[in-house]
C-alpha cells in the first residue's frame, strides 16, 4: 500500500509529458485534490504535489466516485492516465483526469514541502529531478521510457491501420491507443483522436447565399463519458462523410476543428462545435460499440408539451402510436417546391395526444413503416421536435430530428407495459384540448402576450411583416346564422375537396372527405370587438358540437328551429384565445384576419391569479 503522501513532483512529471503512453510503465502519480466544485456534469479541481498546483477536471464518468465519497476534497489520488490541455493564448493549462483511484480520503489538512536533494544539497529543477528518477529507474529495473519527443499524437487512420495490423491481443491494442475525451478538446489544440458513436444524423441540406450554393449536414457524437458534441460538414466534405456517418456506429475522427458554439443553432450541451473538412480522418471501430453509450432523450411527457409553443428549444417525446396518414404533398411557399408529409398520433401514459407531422424522407420511409405496423401500435421514440401551435398544439419533425421505432430502452418498456394492461381501453383526449390556463402545460399558451381586443384592432400594422401572436379573454357575441359554416374538406390534412368525376371527392394527398367548420364569429371584450375565423377543432369548442351534427340540426323541420337554439347558446360563453394576426389584401386593400389557433374555458381561479399579479405589477409603478 502506497503512503499517504503526494508524489514529489508529480505536476513537472504531467507537465514533461503532455500526451502519456499507457503502453509503457507510468512514473507514479499521486497527487492531493484541492478546492473540489461542481461544475455541471463534472467536477474542477487543483492538483496538488506539495509545490505545485495544477488545475484539473474530472470528466463525468468520475462524478459517481466524488458523489459517493471515494474522491474527496483535501483527499489523494493516484492517476493512472490523463491528457494535458495547452492553451497558448492563456498562461493556464489543465489536466484532464481520464482513470485514477483514490489512495486515501480527506486529510487534516493541505500538504506544503519543499524538496531538496540530500545527495547533491542544491535545490533541483523539476525537469532535472524527472531526468535524474528516469536514469535511477532505468539502471535499477531496467525499465526504458520513451523520451518526451518520441510521444506523438496518432491520427484516426494510423490507430486503425496499427489495429489491424498488429496481432497483439485487444487489451494490448486497447492501452496503445490515445484517444482524447470530448471535454478535453478546445480551438487551441492542434493534433487529436477522438472516438464517438454517432447518436444523431441529420439529412443533405442545400443552400444559397452570397458566395454561391452548397450542401451541408450535421452529426451528433457521444463519447464513453456521455459527452455530446455537434460535427457539421459543407460541400465536399459532406459528400464524402454522408454515406460513411451510420446511425449508432462508432468511429475515430481526427483531423477536424473547434470553434465556439453558436448558441441559436447548437442541439446538444457543449461549449464548442466541430467541423470536419475533406482532409478529415474518419474511421469506423470494430467490436468496440459497446464502449461507449447510446442516444441520450430527454423525454417531455405530452400533457407538459404548452410552455415550448413556438420556443426555441426542441424536445423529445415517447408515445403510442394511434394513427398513421397517408403521405401528402405540401408545396412550399419560398420556392414552389413540393414536399412529402405525413401525420402520426400518438399518447402516452398522460393520458394525452398529439400529433406530430413527418417531413422528408422520414415521412416516406420510418412513416410508410408506422402505416404498416399501425394495427400493432408500436412504441415511437422522438429526438429534436419543434412544437407549434397550430390547431393548438402540434409537433413537427426537423432535418436533425430521429425517429426509432419500438426502442430498446427502459421507457418504451414502461410504456408498452402500461398501454398493454391499461392504457389501450382508455379514452385519449388530446393535449390542444386540455389546454387550460390553470396547467401547468397550457399556462404560457393562454396566459403569454395578453392583451385586450382593442391592442389588436386599433393597430392596423399588426402582422404586415409576419404573423404575430397574442391572448385575450373575450365573450362570442354573436354568430351569423346564414354564413356558409362548414366545407367539404379531407380531415386529415383538412385541405378542401372538389367533385370527382362519377361520385364521390377527391383529395390530391389523401383521397377522403368529410364536412369541417369555416366559422366566423364576432368576439367582443370591454375594450373592443373584433371578427375571428375558427376552424374545425376550435369551432367545435365554441359551437359545442361537429359540422355534421350542425348540419343534421339545420336540416330538420319543424316549429322548434334547434339550429338557431344551438347557435344561441353558443353566444355570451366566455373563452380564452390564443390567435394570430396576419394582413389579407381584399379588393386591392390590406385587412386584418385574426385566426384562433387554440381557446380554452376559462378557469376562473387561475384567472383571478393572474388579474392579482397584473394588479401587483402596477402597484411596482
Amino acid at each position: 500500500m502506497a503512503m499517504r503522501t503526494v508524489s514529489p513532483d508529480a505536476i513537472s512529471t504531467i507537465l514533461a509529458n503532455p500526451s502519456p503512453d499507457t503502453s509503457t510503465e507510468m512514473p507514479e502519480i499521486v497527487v492531493q485534490v484541492l478546492d473540489l466544485t461542481s461544475k455541471g456534469n463534472r467536477y474542477m479541481f487543483t492538483a496538488s504535489d506539495g509545490k505545485k498546483k495544477l488545475k484539473g477536471i474530472l470528466p463525468s464518468h468520475l462524478t459517481p466516485q466524488v458523489i459517493s465519497g471515494d474522491i474527496q476534497d483535501l483527499g489523494l489520488i493516484r492517476i493512472l492516465d490523463y491528457s494535458l490541455n495547452d492553451i497558448p493564448s492563456k498562461s493556464e493549462k489543465y489536466v484532464i483526469v481520464t482513470k485514477c483511484e483514490t489512495v486515501s480520503p480527506a486529510l487534516e489538512m493541505e500538504i506544503k514541502t519543499e524538496v531538496l536533494s540530500e545527495e547533491i544539497g542544491i535545490l533541483l529543477k523539476p525537469k532535472q529531478e524527472f531526468a535524474i528518477k528516469n536514469e535511477e529507474k532505468r539502471e535499477d529495473a531496467g525499465i526504458f521510457l520513451k523520451p518526451k519527443q518520441e510521444i506523438i499524437a496518432k491520427s484516426a487512420a494510423q490507430i486503425v491501420h496499427e489495429q489491424h495490423g498488429n496481432m497483439a491481443p485487444a487489451g494490448r491494442m486497447a492501452m496503445t491507443r490515445r484517444v482524447h475525451p470530448l471535454v478535453s478538446l478546445n480551438p487551441y489544440q492542434g493534433s487529436w483522436t477522438i472516438k464517438v458513436r454517432v447518436t444523431n444524423k441529420g439529412t443533405m441540406r442545400t443552400y444559397k447565399n452570397a458566395r454561391g450554393e452548397g450542401c451541408v449536414f450535421n452529426v451528433e457524437l457521444t463519447d464513453e463519458d456521455g459527452t455530446q458534441i455537434q460535427a457539421t460538414m459543407f460541400n465536399e466534405a459532406a459528400r464524402k462523410f454522408y454515406d460513411k456517418f451510420q446511425l449508432g456506429k462508432v468511429y475515430y475522427i481526427s483531423k477536424g476543428t473547434l470553434r465556439v458554439a453558436n448558441k441559436q443553432f447548437k442541439t446538444v450541451q457543449n461549449d464548442y462545435e466541430m467541423t470536419l473538412n475533406e482532409n478529415s480522418e474518419v474511421e469506423e471501430v470494430s467490436n468496440e460499440a459497446a464502449f461507449v453509450p447510446e442516444t441520450k432523450y430527454n423525454f417531455v411527457p405530452i400533457e407538459m408539451l404548452g410552455p415550448y409553443v413556438n420556443g426555441k428549444e426542441l424536445v423529445d417525446v415517447i408515445g403510442v402510436v394511434q394513427s398513421v396518414s397517408p403521405t401528402m404533398s405540401i408545396r412550399r411557399k419560398s420556392n414552389n417546391e413540393s414536399v412529402p408529409k405525413r401525420d402520426i398520433t400518438i399518447a402516452d401514459e398522460s393520458k394525452k395526444t398529439v400529433v406530430v407531422s413527418l417531413w422528408n424522407e422520414l415521412a416516406t420511409t420510418v412513416g410508410q413503416e408506422l402505416l404498416d405496423i399501425a394495427d400493432q401500435s408500436p412504441v415511437v421514440a422522438i429526438k429534436s421536435l419543434r412544437v407549434g401551435d397550430f390547431q393548438g398544439l402540434s409537433m413537427s419533425t426537423l432535418s436533425r430530428s430521429m425517429l426509432m421505432v419500438n426502442p430498446d430502452i427502459p421507457e418504451a418498456k414502461k410504456l408498452r407495459s402500461w398501454y398493454d394492461s391499461e392504457g389501450k381501453g382508455t379514452l385519449m383526449a388530446s393535449v390542444s384540448t386540455s389546454m387550460s390556463p390553470s396547467a401547468r402545460n397550457g399556462a404560457r399558451s393562454m396566459y403569454s402576450d395578453r392583451v385586450s381586443l382593442s391592442h389588436i384592432t386599433g393597430n392596423a400594422s399588426l402582422g404586415e411583416d409576419k404573423p404575430v401572436f397574442f391572448s385575450f379573454k373575450a365573450y362570442i357575441s354573436s354568430i351569423r346564422s346564414d354564413q356558409t359554416m362548414w366545407y367539404r374538406a379531407c380531415k386529415t390534412c383538412n385541405k378542401k375537396v372538389t367533385e370527382a368525376i362519377g361520385s364521390g371527392y377527391w383529395c390530391e394527398g389523401c383521397q377522403k372527405n368529410d364536412d369541417e367548420y369555416i366559422l366566423v364569429v364576432k368576439a367582443s371584450d370591454a375594450s373592443s370587438e373584433a371578427y375571428i375565423s375558427a376552424f374545425n377543432e376550435e369551432a367545435e369548442r365554441i359551437i359545442g358540437c361537429s359540422a355534421d351534427e350542425l348540419d343534421k340540426l339545420k336540416s330538420q323541420e319543424g316549429e322548434e328551429n334547434l339550429y338557431e337554439l344551438k347557435l344561441k347558446q353558443a353566444t355570451w360563453v366566455p373563452h380564452l384565445f390564443r390567435i394570430s394576426v396576419s394582413q389579407n389584401e381584399y379588393n386591392n386593400e390590406k385587412r386584418q384576419r385574426i385566426t384562433v389557433r387554440a381557446i380554452a374555458p376559462v378557469d376562473f381561479a387561475a384567472e383571478s391569479r393572474f388579474l392579482l399579479e397584473e394588479i401587483s405589477k402596477l402597484r411596482a409603478f
